[in-house]
């Protein structure tokens, strides 16, 4: 049902049966960062090295694309400082970045 998909995005950061996104779902622990970000090269290292750039450990990650989007879910340990969030949205093909804590 829509709404229960809708509900999984807002709380958990799961796409289910969008039209313009991929579906992708991972389950987490203690911290979520969701990016939307165009489907080009160096994104996905770009975006991880943001996070490991300042401490910060990926304990998983999940990425999947349709046509020219792609979405990246990455469940880290601790909290994510503004200052990650930012550089984050500062890589080139970032659309939208969101922090999601599970404590």
């Amino acid at each position: 049902m829509a709404s229960e998909e809708l509900i999984d995005y807002l709380e958990n950061g799961n796409i289910r049966n969008s039209v313009n996104y991929p579906n992708l779902s991972m389950n987490c622990t203690d911290t979520k960062i969701c990016v939307i970000h165009k489907n080009v090269p160096t994104t996905i290292a770009s975006i991880t090295s943001a996070v490991g750039n300042e401490g910060i450990n990926i304990e998983n990650m999940a990425n999947a694309s349709k046509g020219d989007f792609a979405y990246t879910m990455l469940d880290v340990t601790g909290d994510v400082p503004a200052s990650v969030e930012g550089k984050i949205n500062a890589v080139d093909g970032v659309i939208r970045v969101r922090v999601i804590n599970k404590k």
